[in-house]
């Protein structure tokens, strides 16, 4: 039985950027502060809230294209938001415990995320097909 999906918040594609965020800004971003890097906390920060933000925006469209634009938003704020946290682990400001951790939230967020996009656009494919005119 499938499960009903009343809010983005139900999406596990949301789920999981959601969890990839928290760690991200309470982890790592609040270490980026404690030692002053601020910048880079900053686009942390961003990047790492713009991938759940996208898919709510997106959910709020109601029309299958539209969401998965701004899904592929989120996507590319999850990889920028991942570039960060490498920068991070580069210039000695988090472990390399916190970059892989970072690492597998990120996967799975991608990972569920590029599922959800498919999905999308078969549904706007099969709805096209099904509001198309039937030759005789």
């Amino acid at each position: 039985m499938e499960t009903q999906i009343t809010s983005f918040e139900d999406l596990e594609a949301y789920k999981a950027c959601r969890e990839f965020r928290i760690f991200a800004c309470t982890v790592i971003a609040k270490s980026l502060n404690q030692q002053k890097e601020f910048e880079l906390a900053k686009q942390l920060k961003d990047s790492a809230r713009s991938t759940t933000a996208n898919i709510a925006e997106g959910y709020g469209r109601f029309h299958h294209l539209d969401n998965a634009k701004f899904c592929s938003n989120a996507r590319g704020s999850l990889y920028e938001a991942l570039e960060h946290i490498i920068t991070a682990s580069d210039e000695g400001f988090t472990t390399e415990q916190n970059l892989s951790t970072s690492r597998e939230y990120f996967e799975k967020s991608v990972k569920l995320l590029n599922g959800y996009i498919n999905y999308l656009y078969r549904s706007a494919n099969k709805s096209k097909n099904q509001s198309a005119p039937q030759s005789c």
